[in-house]
């Protein structure tokens, strides 16, 4: 039998709404910077997972034309967030447009993510039916799989102990792109010590005050 090969569903918020705590950063709501910052995490994110040997299909959940276009242009696919009731049931409903068996919702803010860790957390996935990585923190969520179960995503607050109450099993490895997800100015920070991706290194010096 050969590896496994996975279909991952990533989720991507209007960007008017999207990532709201990064503001002190970007500026007042309304600027482009903050809107191209979102994207930039996007498409680093989408082009790691389309640099892995393991990932066969990468399905982006979005409602948001400028995000669709930047994932399109990483050689992912799009649907639209047909439930629109929020993050969880917008992942169930990517899984169903999977091209594999093996599926798995990956967080759509890890500039640092090298698809070498991607490709180790997914070949470790395969020993349970659902797994999870949790992030930097340890109490979020930045990759859950799912092979010939259902994905059962819980994201959210405190995601990591919501998924492993559902049976998932939490992968140790160390992973340190997979894990580093941006929610603040800090967590960029933190992901620029690792080293971001093209997208996000191009916007970091029109930043209004240094991410590092």
């Amino acid at each position: 039998m050969g590896p496994v090969r996975w279909s991952l569903v990533v989720p991507a918020k209007r960007l008017g709404a999207a990532k709201t705590r990064l503001r002190p950063l970007t500026g007042p709501s309304g600027g482009c910077v903050h809107a191209e910052l979102v994207l930039a995490l996007l498409a680093d994110t989408v082009a790691a997972a389309r640099a892995c040997p393991e990932v066969a299909d990468v399905v982006v959940v979005t409602d948001d034309e400028r995000a669709a276009a930047t994932v399109r242009a990483c050689g992912a696919r799009t649907v639209p967030d047909a439930p629109d009731r929020g993050l969880n049931p917008a992942l169930a409903h990517g899984a169903l447009a999977a091209a594999t068996g093996a599926v798995a919702a990956l967080s759509s803010d890890l500039p640092a993510l090298r698809p070498a860790e991607l490709a180790a957390a997914l070949a470790a996935a395969t020993a349970a039916p659902r797994c999870f990585v949790a992030d930097a923190a340890g109490t979020g969520t930045t990759l859950l799989t799912a092979a010939g179960v259902p994905l059962d995503p819980r994201f959210g607050r405190d995601s990591a102990a919501a998924h492993a109450a559902t049976g998932a099993v939490a992968l140790a490895g160390g992973w340190p792109g997979l894990r580093r997800d941006v929610d603040t100015p800090g967590d960029l920070a933190a992901a620029v010590a690792l080293g971001v991706g093209t997208a996000t290194a191009a916007l970091l010096p029109r930043l209004p005050r240094p991410a590092a």
